[in-house]
């Protein structure tokens, strides 16, 4: 490994101390017999400064013809310096070039030359460079990873089911085809099926962190074709409301995880997280008289459209709450395996951000026949299904489980303009490189 050490680490009170960065040059200034670079790594920039008649000529003329984002490593004496970032300056000895980048660079990884959204994602790498870019997949991985904490702490085993199928997960058709050896396969649009078939083996409290390949034909600032979801599945309850009381503690572990490591992330972005507090659980029929009042009326039956989504948003925030759960959603507008409650309802919910879904959950039919019979109600062909309804017939617990959105979730805690913008490499109906 490369001996160095990182931005953060260096600190007034290191002055005369001998070290070593690296990392990409992120700007070359010259000011009379002064020449400076700034040194970017993950943490955030060092100070390199050349006084010509302090620094061997050898040092001072590779410095000079230095191009920026080129990758270096200088070793030197560390100065307290107030004005310079951190509060210190490095004093070179050597500097050793790594890599030199090309020139003109297609992007400006500092963001002080605007570029619009596909010539960041046509130039990636570049774009993932600036700081307030690479905040949002820290705190990502701060988020996934406290979820991960939490879930296992919580007595969940981490799995991973297949993600190439052999007939739709939830009786869509909006599949991606592929071809496997002689036959016709699937992408798969969820873990669905199988978490359901895992209640049965005795896991009965399972999770993965997995990917959807949805092949809508969508082109929004919300929707992606490849998508990362925290899914759950957990046997032995009463209710749906034991799977709401799950995501509730695993929301709040996730933002408490962001607030404990990723202040400096939050800062960069201006953004705000909620307060964790009880998420209220309103009906979907009270979902629906709390918009008539405001003259947003819905026939009951339909699912909320985005309108009537964002509507509601609005009306949970001037009551204090950013995270809400609807709940009792008809049972005709909901998955086959979902629980009916009565003729008309379903044991289903949504957990609203900030007006926009980023969860979907229920609990399931664990009855063999009555899950046939809504396969059929829902007209799809059973003999599609005989993999998974085998496991219902030699004893299935009652179960529920949840799909969370990721780049959903951290689009709206973040405010970002684009989902996009919360994958590191999207994938969406245009865009399939890099």
């Amino acid at each position: 490994m490369i001996e160095r050490v990182y931005s953060k680490e260096l600190k007034p009170e290191m002055h005369g101390s001998r070290v070593s960065i690296a990392g990409w040059v992120q700007e070359r200034r010259k000011l009379g017999g002064l020449l400076f670079l700034l040194v970017r790594d993950r943490y955030g920039v060092v100070q390199v400064t050349l006084p010509k008649k302090h620094v061997s000529q050898e040092v001072f003329e590779t410095a000079k013809k230095l191009s920026r984002e080129s990758v270096v490593v200088v070793r030197g004496t560390l100065q307290a310096m107030d004005k310079a970032p951190g509060g210190v300056e490095l004093l070179p000895e050597s500097i050793e070039v790594l890599s030199s980048a090309a020139s003109p660079l297609p992007l400006d990884p500092t963001g002080r030359v605007p570029a619009n959204l596909d010539t960041r994602l046509d130039h990636r790498v570049l774009d993932l460079r600036k700081p307030r870019v690479a905040a949002v997949f820290r705190i990502r991985s701060a988020l996934l990873q406290a979820a991960r904490s939490y879930l296992l702490g919580d007595g969940f085993i981490e799995v991973h089911t297949p993600r190439i199928i052999s007939t739709a997960s939830e009786g869509g058709t909006e599949l991606f085809p592929v071809s496997y050896f002689e036959r016709e396969a699937f992408l798969a649009q969820s873990p669905q099926l199988y978490k359901q078939m895992l209640m049965a083996t005795g896991f009965d409290r399972v999770f993965e962190i997995a990917t959807y390949f949805r092949a809508e034909e969508h082109d929004t600032i919300w929707h992606l074709n490849e998508i990362t979801a925290i899914d759950c599945e957990l046997a032995f309850i009463s209710s749906h409301g034991d799977v709401m009381d799950v995501i509730e503690s695993l929301v709040h572990a996730m933002l408490q995880g962001v607030e404990s490591n990723c202040s400096r992330e939050l800062e960069l972005l201006d953004a705000e997280l909620p307060e964790c507090r009880r998420i209220p659980r309103i009906t979907y029929e009270e979902a629906l008289e709390m918009l008539e009042e405001q003259g947003f009326s819905l026939p009951f039956g339909e699912d909320l459209t985005t309108e009537a989504e964002k509507r509601l948003g609005e009306i949970m925030a001037e009551q204090g709450h950013e995270l809400y759960f609807i709940k009792d959603f008809p049972l005709e507008a909901k998955p086959f395996y979902t629980m009916p409650e009565g003729e008309k309802l379903s044991r289903s919910f949504d957990l609203e951000f900030r007006g926009r879904e980023v969860v979907s959950g229920s609990q399931r039919i664990h009855g063999y026949e009555l899950l046939v019979e809504r396969i059929k109600a829902s007209g799809l062909r059973v003999e599609n299904f005989q993999t998974y309804l085998e496991a219902f017939r030699y004893g299935m617990p009652p179960h529920g489980g949840f799909g969370m959105g990721i780049e959903r979730f951290l689009m709206l805690l973040l405010k970002l303009g684009n989902i996009r913008e919360a994958a590191l490499f999207p994938r969406d109906r245009f865009r399939l490189q890099p």
